[in-house]
């Protein structure tokens, strides 16, 4: 993963965030998309609804970068399969 220090995340636009109002997970790359579905649940402070649109923005970037997602909804994150 490319390592964005604080110069380069104030560079990004808010769309290149999965989370543009906080400027949480960036979409940067595939690594960076893994990482944010990886930490989705860590990000404090947000509402069902902006998780509902962060995941649109993951989805379409894991698309754009060709990262697979057995996952539907952030809901489903961290659940365990049968």
């Amino acid at each position: 993963m490319a390592k964005l220090d604080t110069g380069d995340r104030d560079k990004l636009d808010d769309g290149k965030y999965a989370f543009p109002k906080e400027r949480k997970e960036p979409l940067e790359d595939a690594k960076h998309v893994r990482n944010a579905i990886a930490r989705f649940d860590q990000v404090k402070g947000v509402s069902d609804t902006e998780r509902d649109a962060a995941w649109k923005r993951i989805k379409a970037a894991a698309k754009k970068f060709d990262v697979e997602v057995s996952e539907t909804s952030w809901r489903e994150l961290g659940k365990s399969r049968s």
